[in-house]
């Protein structure tokens, strides 16, 4: 028999005035599953991340977490699923005024009402987690780099053990490099807690990476949802040239008046 999937999406509708942004949504993440979303700039990707978060309403569909639906959900109920959650934001999303170890801790702190010495001690063991020393924590996100900055935002999400982790465009900002040991970090911290997550990105380096199943997100729909590794023998015409970065091909640049 198979297991409940994670996390369903059916049929979801979003537009913004007369603009469609998501078209008829479906898809299924099995938990422990790493499923990226790739896609052009301004094509839904957010919009379907916010929507499973409850940050945006659809008009139409169905989105449940462990069988629970999520659209219209009570915020007394909605508190208690957005536990399950963790969340790496583009470009980090860092606190400047509160110290790295802070930033960490502020899911246990804030959102669980642990004292602070206990999140402390966690929020050390989830830096060394993500490869920076006990000493980063008493720093602030300014007097780090890119790439740490990144690292303490991983810190952040896996923080709490989520059971969910949401990473949007992970490693936007990032030279190649440090982009790749980002990957091989969310690929580590993901495996040792066994999450189910959820990524958008237009990094093929990284859905490459990070992804046990690819979807492409085109005009408001899934044109095309597989395994990794088949990506690069989809069949499909648009997601051959996104994935190749090629001007030209089916999907065309919109000119704005």
């Amino acid at each position: 028999m198979t297991a409940p999937a994670k996390i369903v999406l059916s049929d979801v509708h979003k537009s913004f005035g007369k603009k469609v942004v998501l078209d008829g949504i479906d898809l299924s993440i099995q938990k422990g599953e790493s499923v990226v979303v790739i896609g052009g700039s301004g094509t839904g990707k957010s919009v379907m991340l916010k929507s499973v978060l409850g940050i945006l309403r659809p008009e139409r569909g169905s989105i449940k977490v462990d069988g629970e639906e999520v659209i219209g959900m009570r915020s007394k109920d909605r508190d208690r699923m957005m536990l399950k959650f963790g969340m790496l934001f583009q470009g980090s999303a860092l606190f400047d005024s509160l110290r790295v170890w802070e930033n960490v801790a502020f899911g246990l702190i804030q959102g669980r009402g642990m004292n602070r010495i206990q999140a402390k001690d966690i929020a050390i063991e989830k830096l060394a987690a993500v490869g920076l020393a006990e000493s980063a924590g008493d720093l602030f996100p300014a007097e780090l780099s890119g790439g740490m900055q990144k690292r303490v935002a991983l810190a952040r999400a896996i923080a709490t053990s989520p059971e969910i982790i949401f990473f949007d465009e992970p490693t936007t900002g990032l030279d190649p490099i440090m982009a790749d040991v980002i990957n091989d970090l969310i690929v580590k911290c993901t495996k040792e807690l066994g999450a189910t997550t959820l990524s958008i990105t237009h990094d093929m380096a990284s859905a490459r990476k990070i992804a046990d199943r690819i979807a492409m997100l085109y005009k408001g729909r899934l044109i095309w949802v597989g395994p990794a590794k088949d990506i690069d023998h989809s069949g499909n015409e648009f997601v051959d040239q996104f994935i190749h970065g090629r001007a030209e091909g089916p999907i065309k640049m919109e000119l704005r008046a």
